[in-house]
């Protein structure tokens, strides 16, 4: 009879008891948030129990038995690719991001949804990067993104716009919903994280790792303003078609006139393509298949475990991940934590064994390699460690010929009196010249940096006060005091001129502003700038105004070759698109009715190999009218790759800078790779027959290739280029007598025409554009005597009455990219007054 009374007998008790489990979870839950308090009294919070020391004991064990002190150890077999510029990598990271069928991580510092991986974008519109990643999440792939959160007051990058962006590809209901996961790091909620909030840091690697089977890794993000080939254009007119643009939006920028802005709105801060020129991108990185894939693969593990333990803890969107490798005992490795009420799923990666990896059976490479990092436990829970600035040193400290370094920055100490300077590159590269000079070897470091930091402003302004002191300390870590680099070289009785090189890159090309195309904008009424903006919201217009909810997203499909462009309701872009409209309506009657130029629209070639004369170039109309359109720029070293001896055939690639921020493991979390290939070519070295790498010694010739203009100009078209290629096509060098002439890197004959175009090239843009730095600039006073006068818009020709016919004739001189370093620059000057800007609180940003 009580059954019958109560059929679900208990059910009522197990309800309440399941109740009171929740209410149970959500106070231990509650319990542990509040209690993230406390560790604003113990920064030693992650390492101080038993569990956790054990954890540091372990890793401490694993780093000392490697070299570096790396978490990673040596590896041999790897079949590695160099990328040179964006083109190429872009191209070949747009290959294999179709090709995946399981997982893809990525690891970027800044990410932009809207990135065309191909060129040129409206031709190309399924290869913009949030429509590769929705079609593959449609697939069933898995895309797991960290990027970095930044301090929104401080830095452009919008993360917020990144995440929303990404994760509204594929809504609730929609194939693919679910696959796609964006975590944002550090925290910066002071309700939630205040004892671990990071400001002054940033999460900077970047790296992709794509079914366990390949990755790459370098210094490209995948975002604004890095596509970019070997001729470097800055110029992106197109009378012939507004559809013919490179970079659409704010792809095309230039961070010394203008930094990105607010990245999810478009109209507010894009340059005039018909007033400046771009500021060109020079970069490398590396494609990887072998057992580093691994590796790469693991240290983002450990990141994604981290953040979810530091920040999403309580999120069930976000799962723990386990790997194939470091199961049971060992999962602490990657920092997988199990509490008593776990939020979130324990997923095991790979989804396909790793046995099953092509390249852990057959066709392997000649590569052996190493992953290194720069991470510590704000950014990785884990004991600090600087694998990177090891590798440097030692492999520095241990060059017989030559070290070539391209970086973005180049801030180091000679010891521990040079405070704030603290990473000590610095004193293995005065070891290794000492030991040469007293040797009597001839021995070079050769050192290509920007000729100034990527930071908008006017140099002698006071809101230039951070770029300037990057420029102090770098001069104060190359040449200026005796704690420096030359200053130790020449206290030990030996002359750093003939062992330290260092110069910068720069370019110059022609916009292509047509007196055609003025008539168009008198007749039309429509400025050029207006059209730009026009073609920016046809085939980006989830980029021009992003998304402030995944639900509010308007992301086009994929495949969609043509988007809407009238955009009905919004009346700004609809203003837009009529201006785009009676722009093109009037291109008859201004007489460029055919879509034709008889002018070029970028003359960039002409620094390249076969790329022809300036002087050859064709100009429509009054030849004096051309002048207004000349432009230079630094063209922007963004690499960080050091190549040391083409025989031990070491080349360091990855995403630290040489400075504080990227080497002490304490700063930004940095990811790295170092190289050395078995595979050798017959070369020479000073004159004598030797045994090259074959990775090292085609990466350090390519380069010095572009450098010197010795390397052919690159069509938009790369689907048939190897060097765009995933890393199982091999690269191509571009065999022939270019090759070879660059093959020895002491060679009297290459490096007299590197001096001699470094020399010749800077006399031409002073004479022409004077560009600044200068070493005629040794104070403030003399910079502003130097400078262009009468209003004339930065980057153009300093004197518009110069005759056209000696402008094409200067220009004509000017071969490749090299310059010298203006190492005398403001050298009578106090750089950096120290102030509330710059103080002892606030050196270690700048360093």
């Amino acid at each position: 009879m009580d059954k019958f009374k109560h059929p679900f007998s208990g059910l009522s008790d197990k309800l309440e008891n399941a109740h009171l489990h929740d209410a149970g979870v959500k106070a231990v839950h509650f319990k542990h948030k509040i209690g993230k308090l406390q560790n604003l009294f113990n920064p030693n919070h992650r390492h101080d129990e038993a569990h956790e020391k054990a954890t540091d004991e372990k890793r401490t064990r694993i780093a000392e038995s490697h070299r570096y002190e790396s978490f990673a150890p040596e590896r041999d077999g790897n079949k590695i690719k160099w990328y040179v510029d964006g083109q190429d990598y872009f191209y070949a990271v747009s290959v294999a991001l179709e090709r995946a069928k399981e997982t893809i991580y990525i690891e970027d510092w800044w990410l932009s949804p809207e990135l065309f991986l191909r060129r040129p974008p409206y031709f190309a519109q399924e290869w913009r990067l949030d429509q590769i990643l929705k079609r593959r999440a449609e697939a069933g792939v898995k895309i797991y993104v960290v990027v970095y959160k930044e301090v929104e007051a401080a830095i452009t990058c919008n993360s917020l716009h990144t995440k929303h962006a990404l994760e509204a590809l594929c809504p609730k209901g929609s194939p693919g919903f679910g696959n796609i996961n964006v975590m944002r790091h550090p925290d910066h909620n002071v309700f939630e994280n205040v004892s671990d909030m990071t400001f002054y840091w940033a999460h900077h690697e970047k790296f992709i790792v794509i079914d366990y089977a390949v990755a790459f890794i370098g210094g490209l993000d995948l975002c604004f303003g890095r596509w970019d080939n070997h001729q470097h254009p800055l110029a992106d007119v197109h009378p012939s078609g507004v559809q013919n643009e490179i970079w659409p939006g704010q792809d095309f920028n230039n961070n010394r006139i203008m930094d990105f802005q607010t990245v999810d709105d478009w109209k507010g801060n894009e340059l005039s393509k018909a007033d400046y020129g771009r500021m060109p991108w020079h970069d490398v990185a590396m494609g990887v298949l072998g057992d580093c894939v691994y590796d790469i693969a693991e240290h983002f593990v450990l990141r994604w475990n981290f953040v979810k333990r530091d920040k999403y803890k309580r999120d069930d969107k976000y799962d723990w991940l386990t790997l194939e490798g470091r199961e049971g005992e060992n999962e602490d490795l990657i920092g997988v934590q199990r509490p008593k009420f776990p939020v979130g799923k324990y997923v095991h990666h790979p989804l396909s064994s790793l046995s099953g990896k092509p390249w852990a059976h057959k066709d392997q490479g000649t590569v052996h390699a190493q992953i290194v990092r720069s991470s510590c436990d704000w950014s990785s829970g884990i004991l600090t460690e600087h694998s990177i600035q090891n590798a440097y040193c030692e492999v520095i400290r241990n060059a017989k010929h030559y070290v070539y370094i391209e970086n973005q920055f180049f801030i180091t100490a000679t010891g521990d009196t040079q405070a704030p300077m603290h990473n000590v590159i610095g004193r293995a590269i005065v070891d290794a010249c000492v030991l040469a000079g007293k040797e009597g070897r001839k021995f070079r470091v050769i050192i290509v940096i920007p000729a100034i930091p990527g930071f908008a402003g006017d140099l002698r302004e006071d809101a230039a006060m951070g770029t300037r002191a990057i420029m102090d300390y770098q001069y104060k870590s190359l040449l200026r005091g005796e704690q420096s680099i030359s200053g130790q070289i020449r206290a030990q009785g030996v002359d750093p001129t003939q062992h330290i090189f260092v110069f910068n890159l720069r370019t110059y090309d022609r916009l292509n502003k047509t007196p055609s195309m003025v008539r168009q904008e008198e007749k039309s009424g429509v400025k050029y700038q207006d059209v730009q903006r026009a073609e920016a919201e046809e085939i980006m217009s989830g980029g021009v105004h992003g998304s402030k909810n995944p639900e509010d997203s308007k992301i086009p499909g994929k495949h969609h070759h043509h988007l809407r462009s009238d955009d009905a309701g919004n009346e700004a872009m609809e203003a837009n698109t009529d201006s785009k409209r009676r722009f093109e309506a009037s291109r008859e009657g201004a007489g460029t009715g055919d879509g034709k130029s008889n002018t070029e629209d970028t003359i960039a070639p002409t620094t390249m190999l076969n790329g022809g004369k300036v002087s050859d170039q064709s100009w429509e109309g009054d030849p004096e009218q051309e002048k207004e359109n000349f432009v230079q720029e630094e063209l922007y070293i963004h690499a960080k790759v050091c190549i040391v001896d083409d025989q031990v055939q070491i080349v360091i690639c990855g995403s630290a800078n040489i400075n504080d921020r990227s080497q002490l493991g304490i700063h930004d979390s940095e990811l790295a790779i170092v190289m050395e290939d078995y595979d050798h070519i017959d070369s020479t070295m000073d004159g004598n027959p030797y045994k090259a790498g074959r990775h090292a010694a085609s990466l350090r010739r390519t380069l010095w290739r572009e450098h010197l203009g010795l390397l052919p100009a690159q069509g938009l078209d790369a689907s048939k280029d190897p060097n765009a290629q995933p890393p199982d096509v091999p690269n191509n060098v571009f065999d022939g007598p270019e090759y070879e002439f660059v093959a020895d890197p002491l060679g009297d004959k290459l490096w007299n025409m590197w001096t001699s175009n470094a020399t010749e090239n800077t006399k031409m843009y002073r004479h022409l554009f004077r560009a600044d730095p200068d070493d005629d600039i040794k104070t403030f006073n003399d910079y502003q005597n130097f400078l262009p006068k009468n209003n004339i818009k930065q980057g153009h020709l300093h004197d518009p009455y110069m005759p056209v016919a000696e402008v094409r004739q200067k220009l004509d001189q000017i071969k490749g990219h090299l310059v010298w370093m203006p190492l005398d620059f403001l050298m009578d000057a106090e750089m950096a007054e120290k102030g509330l800007q710059l103080n002892a609180y606030t050196e270690s940003i700048y360093t």
